[in-house]
């Protein structure tokens, strides 16, 4: 899933049906030396976990109470660029995920424990769903009494239609899982208008006997439904309410908190949801009076802000931004300061991901793969504090994580290895060696702008920079058609499988605009060893995933590995019940309050 600067990933994982096990993909991160990425990666291993799927007294809410927690005041949100997106089913991005935890409800949700476990417990439902034998079919029962902001009560139907509009083209940039199970990859062909006109989704596929139970038939075992309707992509849209397009700037709450004000780009406003019923919510606590979003404010400005720690900062967080590379010894070597920070391992592997269709030269992209300098990269996001550096295209937060593979020596030669990258360009036509970068304009795109320039300028080849808005960042480059040959993505897994890092980002049958193949990677090799993993038991799918992993990454290359990302994060003094959450790898905005 992509993160605000990568893809966002649930960092968690799940027993599912064979028994495997799961990663949390968070761990504690201390700081130091060389030393602290082994450490990090172990301290991962070491949270390997099943999670499981709760019943129905588990999700009936209330949220347990948060220690010590006070109601009222408004809390600041320091945010760099816009959000993403606001209409749930576009919502895959980082941003908008922290922003629907506060807003938005699914049929399921993710219960953490403070501790680095996570479990799958009703949301809108009563349970995290009851499953056939065979997981092929599974059956969701809303709880009574759910209300949106507007006072209606959610029933099945609403459900329905959230489903089914995500098969309408104004739906281009969140998760197609739910979708392609159901009606398979060209699934728009089943339901080109998206349900809002008289056609609807047969209840072969998708049934609603009554308004509160909803039923989804698949066709193959899917023991992953409860995570995967737990995404934010998958929250629930009011049918009556649905004004398509322009959801995105003015969507329904179903959460603790409501829209009041929205000025795009500049502010928003979120106030209480006075419908929402802490009874109902398992996760959620509604304990201040609302949140107060600047965009536009710079991480270095959010870092010395909330380092004076005076005025409005006191009462403020960082949402997906974090803690300015350049400060970070202002704060961890001020005891004060460093005491209101959270740390952890995220699942994020960043790449710099090739236009298949621009850059066709399998040499000039190894040539880049070997040239590419993570140690100035990860010295831009933080050093030890901003992450590791990636040899392969697995995050060490994925099961059967190998930290020995290495292709391109990436461990041997973070700096780059500049030998071998000229001595692969030696016979490539300068026509060949002249690339267009494309890069956020944010502080963090800046910085990498300058680290590809850098790196690549040194084994001879001519880097063309194109800056990109960074709130549609993502938009931007995926379309099929975008005049790009380089740019840095994010991925992490969706849940803790490798299906939801090789399907989504290199299976052919996902290039398309606003999809996650952005390399537009389409290689009959990995759609056969795809449909194979895909059939089989958990053990032997994870020995195909790891073939599909080295075939994609050395006879193909589609991306050039750089870094696994880590989280550090600053807030205010009167901020109380911030803790690291294993869920979002961010900053717990659902247990927030503030001390006074």
């Amino acid at each position: 899933m992509k993160s605000f600067t990568s893809r966002r990933a649930r960092a968690i994982m799940v027993a599912i049906a064979a028994g495997s096990l799961a990663l949390t993909g968070c761990s504690e991160n201390t700081g130091g030396s060389g030393g602290e990425k082994g450490e990090s990666q172990e301290k991962a291993k070491e949270q390997s976990q099943g999670v499981a799927y709760l019943d129905d007294k588990a999700s009936a809410g209330p949220a347990e109470e948060v220690p010590g927690a006070k109601p009222g005041g408004t809390i600041t949100v320091y945010q760099e660029s816009a959000l993403s997106h606001m209409d749930p089913g576009q919502i895959y991005v980082s941003d908008a995920g922290q922003f629907a935890n506060l807003v938005f409800r699914g049929l399921t949700n993710f219960q953490e424990d403070g501790k680095g476990g996570v479990s799958v417990v009703g949301d809108l439902a009563t349970d995290s769903g009851k499953a056939s034998d065979d997981n092929k079919t599974w059956t969701f029962t809303l709880k009574d009494g759910i209300k949106d902001q507007n006072g209606k009560e959610i029933t099945s139907a609403d459900v329905r239609h959230s489903v089914e509009r995500l098969y309408a083209e104004f739906i281009f940039d969140g998760p197609t899982f739910l979708q392609t199970w159901l009606s398979g990859p060209d699934y728009r062909k089943a339901l080109p208008d998206g349900g809002f006109g008289k056609k609807h989704l047969p209840d072969s596929v998708l049934e609603t006997p009554d308004d509160k139970t909803i039923v989804f038939h698949f066709d193959t075992p899917r023991p992953d439904l409860p995570m995967t309707l737990a995404m934010p992509g998958y929250s629930i849209v009011p049918e009556e309410s649905d004004t398509k397009e322009k959801y995105d700037t003015a969507p329904v709450s179903l959460g603790p908190y409501k829209i009041e004000e929205f000025k795009a780009g500049k502010t928003l406003k979120l106030v209480k949801n006075e419908n929402w019923d802490a009874k109902t919510d398992p996760v959620r606590h509604q304990y201040v009076d609302g949140f107060d979003f600047q965009f536009g404010v710079t991480e270095s400005t959010q870092t010395k802000r909330l380092i004076s720690d005076q005025g409005e900062a006191k009462n403020a967080i960082q949402f997906t931004g974090g803690v300015d590379a350049t400060q970070i010894q202002d704060v961890i070597s001020d005891a004060s300061v460093n005491k209101r920070t959270i740390k952890g391992y995220q699942p994020y592997v960043m790449q710099l991901t090739f236009n298949l269709d621009r850059v066709k030269n399998k040499a000039v992209r190894d040539a880049v793969t070997y040239a590419v300098n993570s140690k100035s990269l990860i010295a831009g996001e933080g050093g030890a504090y901003g992450g590791d550096v990636a040899p392969n295209l697995f995050a060490p937060t994925l099961p059967g994580y190998d930290a020995k593979y290495d292709p391109y020596g990436r461990l041997k030669t973070p700096a780059g290895n500049v030998e071998k990258a000229k001595e692969l360009l030696a016979d490539v036509p300068a026509s060949e060696k002249k690339l267009v970068f494309a890069y956020a304009n944010s502080e963090a795109g800046q910085k990498r702008k300058v680290a590809i320039e850098d790196a690549l300028g040194k084994v001879g080849i001519d880097v063309v920079s194109k800056e990109i808005d960074a709130a549609s960042y993502y938009e931007q480059i995926g379309k099929l058609e975008n005049p790009y040959d380089i740019y840095i993505t994010g991925w992490g897994q969706d849940w803790p499988s490798p299906s939801t890092v090789v399907t989504p980002v290199y299976d052919g049958d996902q290039v398309a605009d606003g999809a996650s193949n952005y390399s537009h990677i389409n290689d009959p090799k990995v759609q056969e060893l795809i449909k194979k993993a895909l059939n089989e038991q958990p053990e032997q799918a994870a020995k195909t995933w790891e073939e599909a992993h080295k075939y994609i990454l050395e006879e193909v290359n589609p991306a050039a590995p750089l870094w696994y990302t880590k989280q550090f994060q600053l807030y205010g003094s009167n901020i109380g019940g911030a803790r690291y959450s294993t869920e979002s790898s961010y900053l717990d905005v659902t247990q927030l309050f503030l001390k006074s």
